[in-house]
């Protein structure tokens, strides 16, 4: 969504120190026998410049509360995911390479 400036407005999350901007994402498909479901990362910013990174998980294409349980294969794979989106690699200090 842009402004009238032609700035992108960037989609809002709730957090417990406030609203948050959602500057980037990544969506790990997941799945255990016929259960299909994701693992999300969220960097984040609030007002004041703080980053926070959000972990959550989905299923039919909506964020759950609850816990995220990742298997070792599923690390490599979000390793992997996280060599396209840097800030979040760098937060995560997971490796994934350059």
């Amino acid at each position: 969504m842009a402004t009238a400036g032609g700035e992108a407005q960037l989609e809002k999350k709730a957090t417990p120190w406030g609203p948050a901007a959602l500057l980037d994402r990544v969506t790990l498909a997941q799945r255990a026998g016929e259960k299909r479901f994701a693992t999300i990362l969220e960097l984040l910013e609030t007002e004041k410049g703080e980053r926070l990174v959000r972990f959550a998980y989905s299923t039919d294409g909506t964020a759950r509360r609850g816990p995220v349980t990742l298997r070792a294969r599923d690390l490599d794979r979000l390793r992997a995911a996280l060599s396209e989106h840097g800030e979040l690699r760098a937060l995560l200090d997971l490796g994934g390479g350059a």
